[in-house]
This record gives structure tokens, C-alpha cells and sequence, in this order.
């Protein structure tokens, strides 16, 4: 008997793992507030936009007469979904059976979120209305039942072109469920809410939980902590808490374990609701231990949001939170987990999600995996009127009620940019004082409904907070502008000061924080598509060494149908930075470090051959924790002009005196540059006595004015600079940059230079010659093939309008990332092929470092970032002539159709013009 009863229940295991794995997001979707029984409804089920079938379906208690299937729960008009986006409302059907066993107990529908207004019809008969598109809503089907057998569900969701809280929907029209829809056993009273509020300076955590009736004098709520932290905690109404449904008591916690970001601690609970000692109602929910506040900064006056009284520096990233194939929608729990890991992996500690309501699966990965996250509420665009108003103040409390458990969420975002607080005042944008103080009135009750957390007005890019616990700013600027930004910022941030408030309202002692920043909406017209290391590495030297500045957060986690500034691309594929190639084994995550080393000087700078330099630098220790003993390494490495990697070469190493969140001035680091031209960098690497590398940084230095690389045999070197071609031809376009600093041939073609034989080489005395050149495919982007198409950078663009094209944009050359653009270079000299080389890609990261460099500072960029590879070739020499000139033919063959790109000796990765090298016997 005990076998066959093992046997059928690993069988009904078996059958409901394959009945998960049949539909999307199987899992349930909150967590923080999950009951026992509960049945997903996701997957497919019968849609139409027909309004008569839909009718007919509910008329008739029939649902198969609709025309489409759709995939619960993406928003039609997503790929996901299956169904493209054909009308503003759409009627979901399916059939559905209640549990015999759920009998004497109350079912709910549940629907995660739905745009915009949604009715739902069981049997024909109406469940109920609901109007909103980002927080849960719930029908109670309890009367129109009959338990066991199948029941007709009819959901209608209507998305008017109407003005509403829509986001940033542009990116992809959310439409209809988006959120898992369930369904739900509860007792005849049950819990409505729990919320935990964290004390940790008293070891306790007060507890408030809503009833749906008023309870009785058998009624008690029981705490059950799951992983056995503590015994079970009951509570009992007294008489006069029998006359609320809301009640609230404290738990004392002993060794109370604290939720942080190296330790996201959960107490996990079962919270049970005991009608004379019967459970009635039971849900599993947690929370993290935690506080947050402001501090100063240790050993100074700069305030900082603190973290268990510890301060914390941001570093941040602004989280569209979008997926091209969901929208709104992730495809998978995992996905979603993915989505912060990428921010941890970064050594980011935390996600702005973006004017949009967040899953409340993936905020647990947040609390799971101990990252921060700022909420935004989200907005709406026209002008602000009472339904508009009404509507954001229903989903702000929706939301805090919802959200109010996850530890990982530190802050409040009422408004962005004052999006929807906006009056048209004769064409122009006026900000009414009437509509600042309702702003200050909402301000002013998030707190009231949230004390545990911070709370912003509005996170604000024209300096006009009216009332707000963090004094965030956005700004977006080329990297070059940063230090003397930063210097106007914290020069005018001082209790009392005016700056970044309106009408009169001034600082106190809340955090200076950026809340966005970057570079996408720093040049003319935008970026589009652009290599963000080297702006994003020279913000983040300028962020670390302005201290009184508590964080920065960057736009943005991944690339948007519009904008391209993301660490990963829309997909999710990674993008290649290249630092690496300057120090080994750097990333992103080196610029993110909780110890770091600012070189005060430019990222790069010109200097002569032979120069001894001392290197101002700063020390940004972000941490409290001692690492023990720790050492500054420094080396010199680089590049020649023939594009070989010099020897390296050790500079010094420094002793530094570690103190908590130390923030100063340190040793400079000497530097003696070599007496041969080329690009050199400046390693610096912070070891502790294990040699442990703990963070890691550099600056470069363009040595000129000194001689070639120094060979074990004479050698000639014959220079030529790429635009000097005699002869080029192109089948689809030809063009030069910046003068000739770097040629593009698009398409196939050709570059033919006529070189003349150098005086005194004789060809008998030459044991080889060569061939150095940098060189890449070359793309004809759309800016090259149409010219710049971006001419607006309004509120429509934000929303998801203008140009798509990558790059289109003037300022655009694709970042580096898996997706390539290979060619073929086939060298000829003096009419006879003698190699071929392949070229990869058409790249653009911190590699193009010359790029760079040759740059105006004038708000536009030209090809920025772009180079190529070295490519060396062996010439023999029965293909020259002595005395005659050398013709060299630089072609991409027909039917190759990758272009080329030919970098001369400012521009591209190397100090190199392309060179014919003679070397003698």
C-alpha cells in the first residue's frame, strides 16, 4: 500500500511540474503574500476584439466562439502574447473549474494588473469593474459557483487613446493583462494586508495586519517563522481592538538578523488567522530586518542615505524594466531574477525602476538577492486635471500597499522630471504653485502611508523640488563636463540653499544624490548608438572624487527601442567594453568599486618622450569594512607606433592607511614616460597583502615628439597617412573623418597608395619587409546612407516616437557586442595579392581611445570610440622594384560587402599611421 501511495503522489507531482511548465510564469506571483490554495490561470486562453462575440460569450455562457487564442498574461500586441494589436479592447474566455475541495471557503479572481478598465463575467453573471493598469484588483466569485464543475470566465480589458497613467508605454504598447491572473481559496474572514514594520534599533518589528470583518473573541493571528528563528507569536484583540480591522502589535526578535546587501537576510512567516483556534485564513509572506535613513558620512557633514545606520553610496541605474518580446511582461521567472543579477554583477547596489510599477516577482529577487531599488509611481502626459490626479493617487496607494514588505525597497518616486504636472500657459510649460502644492500634499502622504522609507516629490532635471527627503538632480553631459558640474553642484548644496528647489522652498539636510545621468542626452540631438565607456569612465573619476555627492545613477540597465545606452542591449546580449585591453582582467565593475583611485587629470593627455610626471590622486573608499593593509601598484604599459605591445614596466608601489569611508587626497603616483613614441597607460591596481586586487583604474598618455621602437636590426620605417590614397573606388559610398584622420570605403572597393622607394635601401641589403596598418570593416550606418534624422528631443521622443535606427543619429558608431560586421581585407603590391586578412567587426568601445581623444568638445561626436585591428603583413620581395614606387592595393573583393575602415595615427586604437617597415640583414 505504501508503495502505491508513493507512486501516485510522485505521479501527481509529475503531472503538475509538466502542467507548470505548459504555461508562462507558473510560479506564483507574489511572495511577499502568497496563500496555499491557489490555482494559475496563465496560458492559453479564447480572445477576440469582436465586441458582438464577446457579448455573445456572456449572453449565452459559452466561450468558444472566439476567433484567437492568446498567451495569459503578456498585453496583446506583444510577440509573446501571439496576438497583434488590432483594437482598444480585447474579451478573454475560458473555462474553469473550482475545486470541490475549496467548498465553505470564499474565491477570489486575481488579476495582476490589466490596462486599463477591466469587467469580469462568471456564468454571465458580472464579478465587478476595475480601472487602473498597474496594481492588483480581485472579483469574488464565491456565490456564483458551482464547485467541481467547469464555469465559464469571461474578462473584458478596454485601453482607450485616452489620457491616463501610461508610463513610458511608447516603448511597446502594453494592452490588456499583464500580470499573472489567479485563483484563490480564502476563509470566510481573511488577512487583507500584512505589513512589517522593521525597528532595529530595538530588535523589534511591529507588525499591522488588516482584516476583511471585525474580529470576534475567538479570533487571533498567529506568526509562524519559517526557518525556526524564533517561537511562534500570537496575538489576541483585546476589546477595543475587536472594533477595527486594522491592528497592530510588536514582536521582539532575538539575535535579530539583519537584511543587507552582502547578507539579504528574510524572515520568512506563515501569518494565520485562528477562529477559536481553527485557522481560517493563512498567508506566507517575509521581511527584511532593516532601516533606512540619513547619516552623515563618516568623518564629515555630508549627509547620506544609510543603510542599518551604515552609509551607503549609490551607484545606481535607471531600469526601463522592458522586454521586446513582453513589454511590460518578463517571459520567465528566471528572467527576471537574471535582470538584477546583471545590476550585482555590475557592482551596481541599485535599480530606479522607471515610471512603471514593478512586478512584485522580480522586487523579490531584489530582496533575495540584496539589491536597492528607488520605486517610481507611474505617470501620465497631458496636463493635470482631478481624473488624472485621482487615478495617480489611487495607483500610489495601491502600490505602497502592495510593495510595503519588500526590504529592497528604499525610496519612493512620486514624479519624474514633472511629467504630467505640467499647465500650456500661451505655448510654453508652466508649473502652477496650486499644482506644487498638491505635489508637497501627495509628498507629505506617501510618508504618511510609508514611514519605513524615503520619498521624492519629484525626481526633478530643472531644479524645482518643492518638499523631498533625497535632493536629486539629473543631468546628462559629456564626460568632459562632469568636474566643473559636479563643482557648481556640491559648491551650492547647504541647508538653506535655494538651488535645486522652486518658488522659495529651500534645502535642509537631505542627501545630494544624481538620479540620472550619462551622456545619451549630452550631445547634440542625443547619442543613439555610441560606445558609453569612456564619457561613463571619465563621470564615474568625477562622481568619486566629489564625495559630498552621496551617488549617481546611470541611464540605463539595458538599451530601449530608442535609446541605446544601456549596459546590455534590448535583448539582454551583453555589449564588449573593452578595458580589459588597458588593464587585465578590468570591467565595469572595476569603476564600481567600494575602493577606488581617481587620477586627477584628464583620461588622457599629450605629453613629450622622456617626460617625468607626478599623477595626482584620490582616494574613494566607500566602505566601512577593513580590508586590512593595502598597496597602490602601478606599471606602465603601451603601444608603438608599429602597434606592438611594449614590455611592462613597474612605476612604484604606494603603501595606503585604510580608514572607514575614507575620502582624501593620497601619495601621487610618479610616472617616467619612454623615449619612443606611442600610447601608454597607467595601471593602477589596489592589492591587499594577499595581492588580492580590489579595485582597479587608469590613465593614458600620448608620448610624442621622440623615436621609433627600438629593434634588434636597423630598420626603415615609411609612413603614410590614410587619406593620401591616389586612387579609390567604392560601390556604395566613400568618405573621410575628420580630414582624413580615418578613410571609410563602404560596400566593396578599394584604397590604392603610390609610395615612393626610400633613399639609400637597397633591396639586396633588406632581409624582409612589411606591411602595419589598423584597419576594420566598415558599416554604412544610417547617419552615413540618410545623414542625422533625430531633430526633436521632446516628451513624444521619451514616449517611444522618432527614429529606431540605432544609428541614425550623427553622434552614433554601435557599440561592440556580439552582433558583427565582418570583411575581408585582400592586400596587392605592385599588382599581385600577396595576403589576406580577415577583419572581424566594425568595433567602437574604450579601445578607440584616439577616437576619443580627437574629438572637439562641441556637444557632437564623429565616429567616437571607432577602431580597428592591427594587421601585419609580409611583403616578399619579388613583388618590388628597387627605385620604383611601391603601389599598394588595400581592396575588399567583390561580394565581401563588409567595407573598410584604414585609422591613421590619431585616430583608432593605435599610434599608428600605415607603415611599410624595411629591415635590413
Amino acid at each position: 500500500m505504501r508503495k502505491i501511495l508513493s507512486f501516485t503522489i510522485a505521479a501527481i507531482c509529475t503531472f503538475l511540474n509538466v502542467i507548470a511548465e505548459q504555461i508562462p510564469l507558473p510560479e506564483h506571483p507574489r511572495p511577499d503574500f502568497e496563500r496555499t490554495e491557489w490555482i494559475n490561470l496563465n496560458g492559453t486562453w479564447n480572445f477576440t476584439f469582436n465586441q458582438q462575440l464577446g457579448t455573445n460569450a456572456i449572453q449565452q455562457n459559452n466561450t468558444d466562439g472566439f476567433d484567437l487564442k492568446i498567451q495569459v498574461p503578456f498585453g496583446w500586441g506583444s510577440k509573446l502574447s501571439g496576438v497583434e494589436n488590432k483594437g482598444d479592447q480585447g474579451w478573454y474566455a475560458r473555462s474553469i473549474t473550482v475545486p470541490k475541495s475549496w467548498e465553505g471557503k470564499r474565491i477570489y479572481l486575481v488579476v495582476g494588473a490589466s490596462e486599463w478598465n477591466t469587467q469580469a463575467w462568471l456564468n454571465g453573471q458580472l464579478l465587478g469593474r476595475h480601472q487602473g493598469g498597474y496594481t492588483p484588483f480581485e472579483f469574488e466569485l464565491t456565490k456564483h459557483i458551482t464547485f467541481g464543475q467547469p464555469q465559464n470566465l469571461v474578462i473584458n480589458a478596454e485601453d482607450p487613446p485616452i489620457d491616463r497613467l501610461a508610463g513610458k508605454q511608447g516603448y511597446g504598447d502594453v494592452r490588456g493583462i499583464w500580470q499573472t491572473v489567479y485563483l484563490e481559496a480564502r476563509g470566510n474572514n481573511f488577512v487583507d494586508y500584512v505589513h512589517f514594520y522593521p525597528d532595529i534599533d530595538r530588535s523589534v518589528v511591529k507588525v499591522e495586519v488588516a482584516l476583511n470583518q471585525l474580529p470576534d473573541a475567538k479570533t487571533q493571528l498567529k506568526l509562524n517563522f519559517k526557518n525556526g528563528e524564533q517561537a511562534d507569536f500570537i496575538y489576541t484583540p483585546g476589546n477595543k481592538d475587536r472594533k477595527s480591522l486594522v491592528h497592530t502589535f510588536e514582536v521582539k526578535l532575538a539575535n535579530q538578523h539583519l537584511w543587507s546587501l552582502d547578507d539579504p537576510y528574510l524572515y520568512e512567516m506563515v501569518v494565520s488567522l485562528l477562529d477559536d483556534k481553527k485557522t481560517v485564513d493563512q498567508v506566507s509572506t517575509y521581511f527584511g530586518q532593516r532601516k533606512i535613513s540619513v547619516v552623515p558620512l563618516s568623518g564629515t557633514a555630508y549627509p547620506y542615505i544609510a543603510l542599518n545606520n551604515v552609509p551607503v553610496y549609490l551607484q545606481m541605474c535607471l531600469d526601463q524594466s522592458y522586454h521586446p518580446d513582453g513589454f511590460y511582461t518578463f517571459p520567465s521567472d528566471q528572467f527576471m531574477r537574471e535582470e538584477i543579477m546583471l545590476s550585482k554583477r555590475l557592482g551596481l547596489n541599485g535599480n530606479r525602476i522607471h515610471i512603471k510599477a514593478e512586478i512584485p516577482r522580480k522586487l523579490y529577487w531584489a530582496d533575495k538577492l540584496g539589491l536597492l531599488i528607488m520605486a517610481d509611481v507611474p505617470n501620465w502626459w497631458g496636463e493635470p486635471n482631478d481624473v488624472n490626479q485621482k487615478d495617480w493617487e489611487y495607483c500610489m496607494r495601491s502600490q505602497v500597499k502592495r510593495d510595503f514588505n519588500h526590504p529592497a525597497i528604499f525610496s519612493w518616486v512620486n514624479f519624474n522630471e514633472k511629467w504630467g504636472l505640467f499647465n500650456k500657459v500661451y505655448g510654453k510649460n508652466i508649473y502652477k504653485p496650486e499644482i506644487q502644492e498638491w505635489v508637497r500634499k501627495m509628498y507629505l502622504e506617501t510618508k504618511k502611508l510609508d514611514p519605513t522609507r524615503l520619498v521624492e516629490d519629484n525626481s526633478p532635471c530643472n531644479l524645482d523640488h518643492v518638499q523631498t527627503d533625497i535632493n536629486s538632480w539629473h543631468y546628462y553631459a559629456p564626460g568632459y563636463e562632469w568636474e566643473n558640474l559636479l563643482d557648481n553642484f556640491t559648491k551650492n548644496t547647504y541647508a538653506g540653499s535655494t538651488w535645486n528647489f522652486i518658488n522659495g522652498n529651500k534645502q535642509g539636510n537631505e542627501p545630494l544624490l544624481n538620479s540620472e545621468c550619462g551622456n545619451v542626452w549630452g550631445y547634440e540631438g542625443s547619442t543613439g548608438d555610441v560606445d558609453i565607456t569612456w564619457d561613463y569612465h571619465k563621470m564615474i573619476n568625477a562622481f568619486r572624487a566629489h564625495p559630498q555627492c552621496a551617488g549617481w545613477l546611470y541611464t540605463e540597465h539595458h538599451d530601449v527601442i530608442n535609446e541605446w545606452n544601456g549596459y546590455v542591449r534590448y535583448d539582454r546580449t551583453p555589449k564588449e567594453f573593452g578595458l580589459d585591453a588597458f588593464v587585465p582582467d578590468m570591467s565595469m565593475a572595476d569603476l564600481h568599486s567600494a575602493f577606488y583611485v581617481v587620477p586627477r587629470c584628464e583620461l588622457i593627455q599629450e605629453v613629450k618622450a622622456g617626460s617625468s610626471l607626478e599623477i595626482p590622486l584620490f582616494a574613494s573608499f566607500m566602505t566601512g569594512k577593513d580590508p586590512g593593509a593595502l598597496h597602490l601598484e602601478t606599471n606602465l604599459i603601451g603601444w608603438d607606433v608599429l602597434g606592438h605591445e611594449t614590455d611592462r614596466m613597474p612605476m612604484g608601489t604606494y603603501q595606503i592607511g585604510f580608514k572607514p569611508f575614507m575620502n582624501e587626497k593620497i601619495q601621487s603616483a610618479k610616472v617616467t614616460l619612454p623615449y619612443q613614441n606611442g600610447l601608454y597607460v597607467l595601471q593602477l591596481e589596489i592589492k591587499n597583502l594577499a595581492g588580492q586586487v580590489l579595485g582597479r583604474n587608469f590613465t593614458l598618455f600620448l608620448v610624442k615628439d621622440g623615436g621609433q621602437p627600438v629593434a634588434e636590426k636597423i630598420m626603415k620605417l615609411v609612413t603614410f597617412a590614410p587619406e593620401s590614397f591616389t586612387a579609390a573606388k567604392w560601390t556604395l559610398k566613400q568618405w573621410d573623418v575628420f580630414g582624413g584622420k580615418k578613410v571609410n570605403g563602404a560596400g566593396d572597393g578599394y584604397f590604392e597608395y603610390t609610395i615612393a622607394w626610400p633613399e639609400n635601401c637597397a633591396l639586396n641589403n633588406l632581409e624582409m619587409v612589411t606591411l602595419s596598418l589598423e584597419a576594420s570593416a566598415k558599416e554604412l550606418f544610417g547617419k552615413d546612407a540618410k545623414g542625422m534624422e533625430i531633430d526633436n528631443t521632446d516628451l513624444a521622443f521619451m514616449r517611444g516616437k522618432g527614429t529606431h535606427d540605432p544609428c541614425a543619429n550623427a553622434n552614433s558608431y554601435a557599440q561592440t557586442d556580439q552582433k558583427v560586421n565582418p570583411s575581408m581585407l585582400a592586400v596587392s603590391v605592385n599588382g599581385i595579392n600577396v595576403e589576406n586578412a580577415y577583419l572581424p567587426d566594425d568595433p567602437a568601445d574604450h579601445r578607440g581611445v584616439l577616437s576619443w581623444y580627437a574629438q572637439p568638445r562641441n556637444k557632437k561626436l564623429d565616429e567616437a570610440g571607432s577602431y580597428g585591428y592591427l594587421v601585419e603583413v609580409n611583403i616578399p620581395k619579388s613583388v618590388l622594384v628597387e627605385g620604383k614606387p611601391i603601389k599598394i592595393r588595400l581592396s575588399v573583393p567583390d561580394g565581401v560587402k563588409g567595407g573598410l575602415a584604414i585609422y591613421g595615427k590619431d585616430f583608432g586604437r593605435y599610434p599608428m599611421d600605415p607603415t611599410l617597415v624595411f629591415i635590413n640583414k
